[in-house]
């Protein structure tokens, strides 16, 4: 391994975000620069030190913490100010919306920012360098065959459309079943597929949508799978035909450039996260308008009227990725920040 020049937390054990981003990111940047990750839920794969030694580096060497959460940001400081750490602190923020006093605190702290979208930026009342996510094209890739995928994951056969993240009304999970309660009677061999976990929060909410689907006599067509292991998440954008995107609130909204990276074409709304600088409406999927369960349906019912247009809306998209949203943009552009503090010693 590279010296250690730049430390990437991960201070969260569920599958995330932004725990998604440090395992898409790392593999790529470790070639770029001395980076490890520390933390808890990441694949064995990634560079990484464990947090307890992190006090014991030398100070010899300025190093980048990269933080991406409150928490995060808070574990900067203590090292910086109280264990006299020798550190440079960058934050990246994906929030579209106006920041708690705490966190304005925590950001005014910072060294530098980066923002995930021009709408983030103009949230932290700080300069910072807008950089926006890209995909890995070489891990989210279409399938050869995607009946012999479904067979190995045990998924339905006939039209497949996901859905991924966590089960909650932020992600509009009540709005896609609306829409399928409206839009499946009309396609029988349509079938949805949600990954993601449900917290104890909101098992009401998850229960609620599924009495909506026994009620309309499709709940065998619709199929909460919970959180599933990253492997099979990415096999799983592979097997689908479609992606919906329902939230109602998102930072930047990854998961849509995940299914088109993969051969799939995309349904979100134009005015959540980033969904409508990454989809070409009418060409890579649709953009529908937010919290709208008829204009969700409108968009499903167009979308699966012909099979054809379907697929190939999933090879432009698969086009439209790697011409726009590659991650070594990306990856490249964050080094480039990194490098940008390790040098003002």
């Amino acid at each position: 391994m590279q010296d250690i020049e730049v430390i990437a937390p991960n201070l969260k054990h569920s599958l995330s975000g932004v725990t998604t981003t440090v395992i898409r990111l790392l593999p790529i940047q470790k070639d770029m620069i001395g980076i490890v990750a520390t933390g808890p839920g990441l694949p064995d794969n990634l560079p990484h030190i464990r947090l307890i030694k992190v006090p014991f580096l030398s100070n010899r060497r300025l190093r980048v913490w990269h933080a991406r959460r409150n928490t995060e940001m808070l574990m900067g400081l203590f090292l910086r100010h109280i264990l006299r750490r020798n550190l440079k602190l960058l934050f990246t923020s994906a929030a579209q919306r106006d920041h708690s006093g705490f966190t304005k605190w925590l950001i005014s702290k910072m060294d530098a920012l980066i923002a995930t979208t021009p709408q983030a930026a103009s949230f932290l009342q700080h300069p910072s360098t807008v950089i926006m996510h890209g995909v890995n094209t070489k891990l989210f890739h279409p399938a050869e065959d995607k009946q012999v995928l479904r067979d190995k994951l045990g998924l339905p056969g006939g039209t497949v459309i996901g859905c991924f993240g966590r089960i909650r009304p932020q992600k509009g999970v009540d709005l896609l079943v609306d829409a399928a309660i409206a839009v499946l009677p009309s396609h029988p061999d349509a079938s949805i597929i949600f990954t993601g976990r449900t917290t104890a929060e909101f098992e009401a909410f998850q229960r609620e949508q599924e009495q909506k689907l026994q009620e309309a006599g499709i709940r065998d067509r619709v199929h909460f799978l919970g959180e599933r292991p990253w492997d099979e998440i990415v096999e799983t954008y592979r097997a689908l035909d479609l992606f919906v995107a329902p939230a109602r609130h998102e930072g930047f909204g990854l998961t849509p450039l995940e299914a088109m990276a993969s051969g799939v074409p995309a349904i979100a709304c134009h005015d959540v996260g980033a969904f409508s600088a990454q989809i070409k409406d009418g060409e890579t999927g649709r953009l529908v308008e937010k919290d709208n369960a008829t204009a969700l349906a409108d968009a499903l019912a167009q979308m699966l009227e012909d099979p054809a247009k379907l697929a190939a809306a999933g090879r432009v998209a698969r086009d439209h990725v790697e011409q726009n949203f590659r991650i070594e943009g990306e990856a490249e552009a964050i080094v480039k920040v990194y490098r940008s503090l390790l040098n003002t010693a």
